[in-house]
């Protein structure tokens, strides 16, 4: 499902215009996205939670040459399932 069909679905499921569904999809992800640049986590009991988590710094290796790299740290989006979501 991409994001039209998922606003499709939720105007039709909630007898909203698509246009409506489409403004509360994106204020949803806008507030996601800002409660995690925060650092603060977004808990939806039942379906999960979103966090940031940091990942130290590493050497890699680049596939084209095999040469070792460096992989600085660097913050990364994480969603944890909830356990209604869990059992499918």
């Amino acid at each position: 499902m991409n994001k039209t069909e998922l606003v499709n679905s939720i105007a039709e499921k909630t007898g909203i215009t698509k246009i409506t569904a489409k403004h509360i999809t994106d204020a949803f992800i806008q507030t996601v996205i800002e409660s995690l640049k925060k650092g603060d986590k977004v808990t939806l009991v039942g379906f999960g939670t979103f966090s940031v988590v940091k990942r130290n710094s590493r050497q890699g290796v680049n596939p084209r040459t095999g040469k070792k790299i460096y992989i600085p740290e660097k913050k990364v989006a994480k969603f944890k399932i909830g356990a209604e979501l869990s059992n499918l």
